[in-house]
């Protein structure tokens, strides 16, 4: 309400006041009191107010000149303040609102209550950006750096792509993964088809995931996202693993990796095959070998084909390397190639020095790992049926409380590792295992690391970063040799690791809770990591120098070392009593780090 004092100076002007009357009264007073306020006559006031109909008014009128008479009473003043001018401000912009509010009333147009509206309804709408988007330009770099980049043997798959099925034996570390991954991709972009990436686990189909994207990255500066990568021609790329046995409805080209390795190989490849059962689809099969008892051994011979059928149907194909070292389409209609590493050597691939790799690796180990021959794994320890009971997908079965990619990938629960050093010209392996929450639960090997060429020091460094990462409760490293200086190390940071010198008795004990644990399907570890089920699978019994005793050892000698990742899992698992949790034992020699 205005005061008095604010009325004053316009009275003081000479100011009209019938209009001063028409603002008290707006502000509620009685015209007798507005009459004697303003020093007139009660029937000349009651007039103005018939007159000029003042109860008549509208809000926004009766606003609209309530500002004005304030805005003129400031304006007026001749010293002002900066309250004054800040007031002054505020009332012009009131003004400003009043006449949208007035032209809302004669319109209805909101857009005249807030101009932003009329703004953003009249400019133009700018285009939602296309997810994954790849242009003619990216897809053209993306297929030149593909076929640019490619090694002979691999110029031999791409030319054999249109073939209905590619069924690939090869070596280890070949790029096999990399090529096939890449091939799909630019096959997905031209072609619009789908493709299917099918694994042993989650994690590895994954792997080429991780290799489409960064191809894409880096060839074309292009950002794929998504799970499953969905490109704008709609070809779709999938990443499965186990779960492809309940992927029915998926179709599309498939790659089967490592397929050696998988458990239950004719009840996956049966969904797998079912994919691509259209013509249109293409099939493509490759792995390292595991063993000749592998469900899909068959299927690699070609006897999968004979069942079923006639003896005068049956079909007896060469698969030696001598026959496929080349690639040949079989009468199978599989085209089948072996590619060696020797083979990826004189096809270009100039990632391996063999005289080294001779050196580092047994007859034995060299023929399975490097020149595609199977394992007769009847002699080992751990054979493969056995292992397959352990090789699960751990994105799956562990997703609770297991969180790979976190800076704490189990949180702050305890685990153990253990540790095989390395010894000349070989690799060290390391285990981080998660005992089980209750006796005789499982085992699950959370993490393991191969390194190769490193010093002591450098291995204990290693160490000690994993250390950082997991609540490790229990450390077990094996001493002898270069291990005792890596133990003295890592005495420095973890005080309480244990030191395992190696001798029969205590490989004995070492391999015993192993069988134990495997037999009993106690031990779990991911269905990709194939190292770790051959490092296994290489550990078979013989005899001490003396040959009084019974010792176990891996195909390759003392002198260049052996089945790293094995042992130290099994020096992991050693921390649980060979009998496993009973009334008379019930702890384990776990500690705080």
């Amino acid at each position: 309400m205005l005061e008095t004092a604010d009325i004053a100076p316009v009275l003081e002007n000479n100011a009209d006041p019938r209009r001063i009357a028409r603002a008290l009264y707006w502000q509620g007073w009685r015209v007798s009191s507005i009459a004697k306020h303003i020093g007139e006559k009660r029937p000349t006031v009651e007039a103005w107010k018939q007159r000029d109909k003042w109860a008549d008014a509208s809000h926004a009128e009766r606003i609209e000149t309530a500002i004005e008479t304030r805005l003129m009473v400031l304006i007026a003043k001749d010293q002002k303040d900066g309250r004054d001018f800040k007031e002054v401000d505020l009332l012009m912009r009131q003004i400003e609102r009043t006449a949208r509010v007035r032209k809302y009333g004669e319109t209805g147009k909101e857009s005249d209550l807030n101009p932003n509206i009329e703004a953003r309804n009249t400019a133009p709408r700018k285009e939602k950006a296309t997810r994954n988007a790849i242009s003619d330009d990216q897809a053209q770099q993306i297929r030149e750096a593909f076929l640019d980049s490619l090694f002979d043997y691999q110029k031999v798959w791409y030319r054999q792509g249109h073939q209905r099925t590619r069924n690939i034996l090869k070596s280890r570390q070949i790029g096999a993964t990399w090529y096939f991954a890449r091939e799909a991709l630019d096959d997905a972009i031209n072609t619009g088809r789908n493709q299917i990436f099918l694994s042993a686990s989650k994690a590895q189909a994954h792997v080429f995931r991780q290799y489409i994207c960064q191809f894409a990255r880096e060839a074309a500066d292009v950002e794929l996202t998504g799970e499953p990568i969905v490109l704008p021609n709609e070809a779709i790329l999938y990443f499965l693993g186990t779960n492809a046995r309940t992927a029915q409805s998926y179709h599309g080209n498939f790659y089967f990796d490592e397929y050696f390795w998988v458990g239950g190989f004719q009840q996956l490849n049966k969904v797998a095959s079912g994919m691509a059962m259209h013509k249109q689809w293409r099939k493509t099969y490759f792995s390292t070998p595991s063993s000749i008892g592998h469900g899909a051994y068959t299927f690699w011979s070609g006897e999968h084909y004979n069942r079923g059928r006639a003896k005068v149907d049956h079909l007896h194909m060469d698969v030696t390397h001598k026959a496929l070292a080349g690639g040949r389409l079989c009468e199978d209609r599989q085209w089948r190639q072996i590619v060696t590493v020797e083979d990826a050597v004189f096809g270009g691939c100039d990632l391996f020095d063999i005289d080294e790799l001779r050196l580092e690796y047994s007859a034995e180990e060299y023929a399975n790992l490097l020149m595609c021959q199977f394992i007769d794994d009847t002699a080992s320890i751990f054979p493969l049926a056995d292992l397959q009971r352990c090789m699960v997908d751990s994105w799956d079965e562990w997703a609770d409380d297991f969180k790979p990619f976190a800076a704490r990938p189990f949180g702050y629960r305890p685990v153990w590792v253990g540790y095989d050093p390395a010894l000349s010209g070989d690799s060290a392996g390391l285990i981080v295992l998660a005992p089980p929450a209750v006796p005789g639960g499982k085992f699950r090997v959370l993490h393991k690391c191969q390194w190769r060429g490193m010093d002591f020091e450098a291995q204990a460094e290693a160490i000690r970063q994993v250390t950082q990462q997991y609540n490790v409760t229990y450390m077990a490293i094996d001493t002898t040799g270069i291990g005792q200086g890596v133990y003295q190390l890592v005495r420095q940071f973890y005080p309480h690791a244990v030191a395992l010198n190696y001798s029969p008795e205590v490989k004995g004990r070492l391999v015993l809770k192993g069988l134990n644990v495997i037999g009993k399907g106690r031990l779990e570890f991911d269905a990709g990591w194939t190292d770790l089920a051959q490092s296994f699978m290489a550990i078979r019994k013989t005899m001490t120098a003396s040959g009084k005793k019974v010792t176990y050892e891996a195909s390759r000698n003392e002198e260049t070392g052996h089945a790293d990742l094995a042992w130290a899992c099994l020096h992991a698992l050693g921390n649980e009593p060979l009998e496993g949790i009973t009334a008379n034992n019930t702890g384990f020699m776990e500690f705080s780090n």
